[in-house]
C-alpha cells in the first residue's frame, strides 16, 4: 500500500520555500532562522462512482459554484474595458485603464511617492463612483492632510485606518466602491493566523482574500506593497504571481522626476513607463521628459555623450556622464550610478582590448543625468564613447548622438526602434547620429512610417527640413566597430547651419594608434 504524502512541512517565513525536512538556512533566500513547521496540505482524491464517471458527490468537500459555467459567447467582453484613471502617464503603463475586478500591485521604496500617486488617481476616480482608501501606515488625518495638500478632497473619497482584514471587507460591503486602495497589503493581517503582520502566511491570505472579492463583484483594487533592500517585493514570490498587473514606482530620493514602470500586465503592455513629476503641491505627469535628462552647458566636456534609449515606445534623450582618473589604489574603483555596473564593466574590457585604452589603472565613475536608470543594450555605444573621451581628454561634440549595442569583439550592433530614436534626436536638435551599420536604411524606412502617420503640416515640416529650407535636419553616419565611432564622434565635423556658435571648434580626425 502506498504511503500517504501527508506529513511535517517546513515553510520560510520570509519567501515561502517548503521543504519535508528543518533546515536552520532557506534554501531559496539563504536566510537563517527563518524555516519553521507548517501544516502540509490534505490532499484530496475523487472516488469516481459507477462506469468510471465523477459525480457532484464523489469530491470530498465539493461545494455548490457561485455562478454556473456559461458558454464563452455568451460572456459580455465589455465588462472588461479599462476605464482611464484620469492620469494619461499611468494609463499608459497599464494599457488603457484600470479593469474591472483587476488587482493591482504598485511597489516601490519608502518615500519614492506611492501613496501620493494612488491619492491623485482615486480624486480622479472618484468623479465616477465612491472610492475607498484603506490606511494601514497612517491615520486618516495624516491622509487627509495629504489630500488637502495635492487637492484631493472629494466626497466620493472614502477613508478608513484599518489593518484587520474582515474590517477591511466590512467598509467594502458598507462603501461599495468602484475603487479600492489598500496602503500596504504588509499592515493587514487575519485574526486567527498564528503570524506576525506582513509574515509570508498573512500576506498570502489577506492577498487571497481580496483577490476573491474582487473578482465576484468586479471591484477594482489597487495593493500597496513594500520593497527588500535588493529592491524585490517584500513577501512570498507567489504574490506576483496571484495579482494581475505589478508596477514598480521609482526614483533617487534627492530628484523630483519619478517613473512607473510595468513589470507584470496581463491588459497591456510590460515595456511601457509612465513619467512624473512629485513636487509639494502634488505629482504632475511629464508628457515629454527627454529635456530632463540633458545637462545645459554652453561648451562640452570631455566624459559626456547623449544616446537615445528607448521604453517600450517611447524614446527618451539621456545623457551618460564619465570621469576617468589616476587611480591611487592598489585595485583601481569602479562605481556607477543610474547604469548597469556589469555592462560598464564589459565596455571598460572592450576599450581596453579593441581600442588600445588603458584603463586598467584608472579609478572610472559612470553615471546619468537626471537620476534616470538605463538598462538597455542600445546604450553602450554612448558609454564607451564617453569613457574614451574621458580617457584621451577630448569631447564629444554637444550635437552628437550616439545610439548601438556594443559586442565583445568591438562591433557596433543594431537595437531596436532605430526611426522612433533618431527622429526624437532630430526634434531636439542634434545633428549628427552615429549609428550600427545598416541602422540607416531602417531609420529612414521608420521616418516615412512616421511621416505617412502624421498631419499635412508635419508632412510639409519633415520636406522643408529635408530640403535644408530650416535648421532641422540629421546626418547619419554608420559605424562597423568601436575604432569607427571614435573616428566619427571626434572628428569635428561642422555643425548645420544654425547650429549654436558655442560648439567646439573643427578638429582633424584622432589617430587611433596614438590613443593611450
Amino acid at each position: 500500500m502506498a504511503k500517504s504524502s501527508a506529513g511535517p512541512a517546513f515553510q520560510c517565513t520570509e519567501c515561502g520555500w517548503r521543504t519535508t525536512k528543518w533546515s536552520g538556512r532557506c534554501g531559496e533566500c539563504q536566510a537563517w532562522g527563518t524555516v519553521e513547521q507548517a501544516a502540509a496540505p490534505r490532499l484530496t482524491r475523487p472516488v469516481p462512482g459507477p462506469g468510471g464517471r465523477l459525480s457532484a458527490g464523489a469530491l470530498s468537500g465539493a461545494v455548490a459554484p457561485a455562478s454556473p459555467a456559461v458558454s464563452i459567447t455568451m460572456v459580455n467582453a465589455n465588462a472588461a474595458n479599462a476605464r482611464p484613471t484620469g492620469l494619461g502617464e499611468l494609463d499608459r503603463v497599464l494599457g488603457g485603464g484600470l479593469v474591472p475586478g483587476s488587482v493591482v500591485l504598485l511597489a516601490g521604496e519608502p518615500g519614492v511617492g506611492k501613496s501620493t500617486l494612488l491619492l491623485a488617481a482615486g480624486r480622479h476616480a472618484a468623479r465616477a463612483g465612491a472610492v475607498l482608501y484603506i490606511t494601514g501606515e497612517e491615520s486618516a488625518a495624516q491622509v487627509r492632510l495629504r489630500a488637502d495638500r495635492i487637492g484631493a478632497v472629494t466626497d466620493n473619497l472614502y477613508l478608513a485606518a484599518e489593518t484587520d482584514l474582515a474590517a477591511v471587507l466590512g467598509h467594502v460591503a458598507a462603501v461599495r466602491p468602484q475603487l479600492l486602495i489598500v496602503d500596504s497589503v504588509q499592515t493587514i493581517s487575519v485574526g486567527n493566523l498564528d503570524s506576525v503582520p506582513g509574515g509570508v502566511t498573512q500576506i498570502r491570505e489577506v492577498t487571497g482574500a481580496l483577490i476573491a472579492v474582487a473578482k465576484q463583484h468586479a471591484l477594482t483594487t489597487v495593493l500597496v506593497g513594500h520593497v527588500t533592500k535588493d529592491g524585490s517585493i517584500a513577501g512570498p514570490r507567489a504574490l506576483e504571481h496571484l495579482v494581475d498587473v505589478v508596477l514598480h514606482f521609482e526614483g533617487a530620493r534627492h530628484t523630483q522626476f519619478r517613473v512607473v514602470r510595468a513589470v507584470k500586465n496581463r491588459y497591456g503592455p510590460t515595456d511601457e513607463i509612465g513619467c512624473f513629476d512629485l513636487a509639494e503641491q502634488g505629482i504632475a505627469e511629464v508628457a515629454d521628459p527627454s529635456g530632463l535628462f540633458l545637462s545645459h552647458r554652453p561648451d562640452p566636456v570631455p566624459g559626456t555623450c547623449v544616446t537615445v534609449a528607448l521604453e517600450g515606445r517611447r524614446p527618451l534623450l539621456a545623457e551618460v556622464q564619465t570621469l576617468v582618473a589616476q587611480s591611487q589604489l592598489e585595485i583601481p574603483r569602479r562605481v556607477t550610478s543610474g547604469l548597469d555596473a556589469s555592462r560598464v564593466g564589459m565596455v571598460l574590457a572592450v576599450l581596453s582590448r579593441r581600442a588600445d585604452l588603458k584603463l586598467a589603472k584608472s579609478d572610472v565613475y559612470a553615471a546619468t543625468v537626471g537620476g534616470v536608470r538605463l538598462t538597455e543594450p542600445g546604450v553602450d555605444l554612448a558609454i564607451a564613447l564617453s569613457l574614451a573621451s574621458g580617457a584621451i581628454n577630448l569631447s564629444v561634440p554637444g550635437w552628437v548622438v550616439a545610439i548601438g549595442e556594443l559586442g565583445l569583439a568591438g562591433e557596433v550592433r543594431r537595437v531596436a526602434g532605430p526611426g522612433r530614436r533618431l527622429a526624437e534626436a532630430e526634434r531636439m536638435g542634434f545633428r549628427l547620429a552615429i549609428v550600427p551599420a545598416g541602422a540607416g536604411p531602417a531609420a529612414q524606412a521608420g521616418h516615412a512610417a512616421q511621416a505617412a502617420s502624421a498631419g499635412p503640416a508635419a508632412q510639409a515640416a519633415q520636406a522643408a527640413r529635408r530640403k535644408g529650407a530650416g535648421p532641422g535636419g540629421i546626418e547619419v553616419r554608420e559605424v562597423a566597430d568601436i575604432r569607427e565611432a571614435m573616428t566619427a564622434a571626434f572628428s569635428g565635423l561642422p555643425p548645420a547651419p544654425g547650429a549654436d556658435s558655442g560648439q567646439p571648434a573643427t578638429r582633424g580626425p584622432v589617430k587611433l594608434r596614438a590613443v593611450r
